[in-house]
């Protein structure tokens, strides 16, 4: 992403095809009962005006996946998002444990767009208007912002829109973790940072909740995720280590920055090295907490 790219999104807000994203109508009475089961947040407090976001975890509390969820406007249905590369996975994670529920999940993926807006910092305009078509506010990028779903034979937003690197650029200079780079199996919803925007501690029971509150309890979990900024090109999967030369980390996410012209990301530190804020690589390079 160009600095000129990246002040006209500030200032003009920006539309990011997210049409790829694995898509399910999760229908019937049970709906609601049988997906606060199975994801960490509360599920009963969503609606058809702001998505809630959730993690999909096993039974050792590692994520399997992340969704959106929202109440589709017809009230008969919940609609879910997940990456693309979850579709197959996912799919068969969510529908497992579906045995006496009154509960339908359908793969919609090939039927409908899905776009996200990104708000201009005024946020006065007019979302699109499509038959057919469904909105619900969030924070994808950590930023104001809506989406739309859109059928697939209904017309795309006509203003230009994020390319996938410029939008992958923009996830990471707002510190927004996605799957698989940091949100996989080998990772506690908390080590991301998700405890605030993912979990609900009161809702009651789902899988992997006994050991997530128990972290929930310590704070002791084996990692957290940092924001880092570094001189010269860091590689994803780069190791990092501390001032004796012990591994103590890894870079999961790494992009340039457009504004502040140097390289930025993140990466997965053990908690216990985290308050170090700084860090090499095995080529003697300077990695720093931001």
């Amino acid at each position: 992403m160009t600095a000129d790219r990246y002040s006209t999104l500030a200032t003009q807000g920006a539309w990011v095809n997210l049409s790829t994203r694995a898509k399910w109508r999760l229908s019937g009475a049970d709906r609601v009962r049988y997906l606060n089961g199975q994801v960490t947040n509360d599920v009963r407090t969503a609606n058809s005006l702001t998505a809630l976001y959730a993690c999909v975890t096993n039974l050792k509390g590692k994520i399997e996946g992340d969704i959106f969820i929202h109440a589709a406007p017809d009230g008969e249905s919940l609609l879910l998002d997940a990456d693309t590369s979850l579709r197959e996975s996912l799919g068969i994670r969510l529908e497992r444990y579906i045995i006496a529920d009154d509960a339908v999940l359908e793969d919609i993926t090939d039927d409908w767009q899905l776009w996200h807006r990104i708000s201009p910092p005024n946020g006065t305009e007019n979302p699109p208007s499509a038959e057919g078509h469904y909105l619900t506010n969030e924070y994808r990028f950590h930023l104001p912002g809506y989406d739309v779903w859109l059928p697939n034979t209904s017309a795309p937003p006509s203003e230009t829109w994020l390319s996938e690197a410029e939008a992958e650029t923009l996830r990471i200079l707002n510190r927004v973790p996605a799957y698989p780079h940091e949100l996989n199996a080998e990772t506690f919803p908390q080590e991301a940072g998700l405890e605030s925007r993912a979990m609900s501690f009161t809702k009651g029971c789902y899988i992997g909740q006994e050991i997530l509150s128990r972290i929930k309890t310590t704070g002791k979990m084996p990692r957290q995720l940092i924001a880092w900024t570094s001189e010269t090109e860091q590689p994803h999967g780069e190791f990092l280590m501390n001032a004796e030369g012990k591994e103590v980390g890894q870079i999961t996410s790494a992009t340039w920055h457009p504004e502040k012209q140097t390289y930025v990301g993140l990466a997965y530190v053990r908690q216990a090295a985290a308050d170090a804020g700084t860090w090499q690589t095995f080529s003697g390079q300077t990695v720093q907490a931001v």
